[in-house]
């Protein structure tokens, strides 16, 4: 049976998530800090853990951090109310397996767990095309279409950033000197995204006065340029 451990600071999560975890046939233990939680790690064998973003002694980024120290092999899921893709990336670079956005559903708290234990899954969800594996780090990184291709450090953390938000329904920017490759990124975006079968639109935003580009790309009222 499956050992899980939950890192809350909110005692009714860990309870609620608790008992839930033990009707779908796991064992769970919690702790209510990240102090507790990495005392926990250090003395048990846990197959994962399940630690929330913010704690009130300290972040989930430490925690996890330090858990990988100890515990580098140990699937790790972070649980966050807040929807920020510069924290998914971040937790994501720092060896967390996924995220989970609260409020938390059942049906995806299963489903994470089942892939973070499953034996042949990689150390997160896009390690295996970021370079995560030692036996993966030269093969190369393409999209869906081989749009975007690459096989040096840059191109692997590039293509991992992009697995992280591209499911995602986040608006994103991409800053870069002209040539330097935007629309290839946002057409990898696209080609990894759950909209990759609608139609990729590019617009040369430089041909758009700066008076008209709002309403050219987002559309306007009916008769708000009449005379």
């Amino acid at each position: 049976m499956k050992h899980i451990l939950i890192i809350d600071d909110d005692m009714d999560m860990c309870q609620l998530l608790s008992n839930f975890l033990k009707r779908k046939g796991f064992t769970a233990s919690s702790a209510s800090s990240g102090k507790k939680g990495l005392e926990a790690v250090k003395e048990n064998n846990f197959d994962l853990v399940l630690c929330d973003f913010r704690l009130g002694d300290m972040d989930g980024k430490e925690v996890l951090q330090q858990i990988k120290a100890v515990q580098p092999a140990m699937p790790v899921v972070i649980l966050t109310g807040y929807s920020d893709v510069k924290m998914a990336v971040e937790v994501m670079r720092l060896g967390a397996f996924d995220y989970i956005t609260k409020p938390l559903v059942p049906e995806e708290i299963i489903k994470m767990i089942n892939k973070a234990l499953d034996e042949d899954a990689p150390a997160t969800p896009i390690a295996a095309a970021a370079g995560g594996r030692a036996d993966k780090k030269e093969k190369e990184v393409a999209g869906d279409d081989d749009i975007m291709i690459g096989k040096d450090k840059y191109t692997l953390q590039m293509y991992k950033d992009i697995q992280v938000v591209a499911p995602t329904d986040y608006s994103i920017i991409i800053y870069g000197e002209s040539g330097t490759g935007k629309e290839v990124i946002a057409k990898t975006i696209h080609q990894n995204s759950k909209r990759k079968n609608k139609p990729f639109m590019a617009v040369d935003c430089g041909t758009i006065s700066r008076e008209l580009a709002a309403s050219e790309l987002f559309g306007h009222v009916k008769g708000s340029f009449t005379g």
